[in-house]
């Protein structure tokens, strides 16, 4: 259909808004969609709202801070027709019911060096690791790279999940924004969804690091590896392999740490499998019964 055409039929019809799921905690990813609408902007949050097109309308991925408190919250979107001024736009509005979290809470004992100030040249490497980190998460707006629902980068069983708060040696609280997934160093790491390698970094606390950005404000992380397979500015597809499992930085033991990230902000990952991204249906988001939560095992300091 002529995009002229395309622009007349969404405009004809009556828009509407919805935001999937309709419940959800603080941590977790969800979708705003506008139907009926050939352009939109808003908020969720207290953050912008990034649109792309999609087969259902303009779709937009959002995320909750762990710090958000339950109850419900507004989704606000302002419709933008063609040829119209900032006047001429409509304004819709959705709900989503905030849960609470019920984070667990986990004692762990780290080496002194981990949670002792830094030495001076530890803490230069650090603010080199923050810099290049911040560089890989500013990468431009741009339409999703992935045609369909995220997968686990391994199948195993997680050991540590995200917002688990932490007491490190009795005395430093922290909080842990991925999830920790049980293996052994040389284990096979695979790609969640297409995307572009944007950071491949030896880090001081994540140890060998792997970025990929996926468009639509989306990024996986992978701490720990023992190696990579990948380089950066390399193109991967959903499942392809892009590194082994270790133990590098500040670890206790070898584990994969897989974080996702939405613009600013790291979410639960298994918030984001669960979402219905583009033909795919989420499958890969349903973790078999043989690999929910276990015993504590390695896990990251993160």
């Amino acid at each position: 259909m002529p995009a002229l055409a395309l622009a007349l039929a969404l405009t004809a019809a009556t828009p509407a808004l919805d935001v999937v799921p309709r419940q959800a905690r603080p941590g977790d990813a969800f979708l705003v969609v506008v139907r009926g609408a050939p352009a939109a902007s808003g908020t969720a949050a207290g953050r912008d709202l990034a649109f792309f097109a999609g087969p259902s309308g303009q779709i937009a991925v959002a995320g909750l801070p762990v710090e958000t408190p339950a109850g419900p919250l507004a989704v606000t979107v302002r419709l933008e027709p063609p040829g119209a001024g900032a006047e001429g736009g409509l304004s819709l509005s959705g709900t989503l019911e905030v849960t609470p979290p019920e984070f667990p809470h986990r004692e762990l004992a780290v080496q002194r060096e981990y949670v002792a100030p830094p030495a001076p040249e530890v803490q230069r490497r650090i603010e080199e690791d923050r810099a290049a980190f911040a560089r890989a998460f500013a990468q431009p707006g741009s339409p999703p790279l992935f045609h369909g629902a995220f997968a686990w980068p391994r199948h195993a069983r997680v050991t540590a999940s995200y917002g688990e708060q932490r007491t490190l040696n009795g005395v430093k609280p922290s909080q842990h924004y991925g999830l920790d997934l049980q293996g052994a160093v040389g284990d096979p790491v695979h790609a969640a969804n297409d995307g572009e390698v944007v950071l491949l970094r030896d880090c001081w606390a994540s140890g060998l690091t792997l970025i990929l950005a996926h468009g639509a404000g989306l990024y996986t992380a992978y701490f720990h590896l023992s190696r990579a397979d990948v380089q950066e500015g390399e193109r991967v597809t959903r499942g392809a392999l892009v590194g082994a499992v270790g133990a590098s930085g500040r670890a206790s033991g070898p584990h994969l740490h897989w974080g996702v990230k939405v613009n600013d902000l790291y979410v639960d990952p298994e918030s984001v499998l669960r979402l219905r991204l583009g033909g795919r249906e989420p499958t890969a988001g349903r973790r078999p019964a043989a690999e929910r939560h276990g015993p504590a095992g390695a896990s990251s300091t993160r």
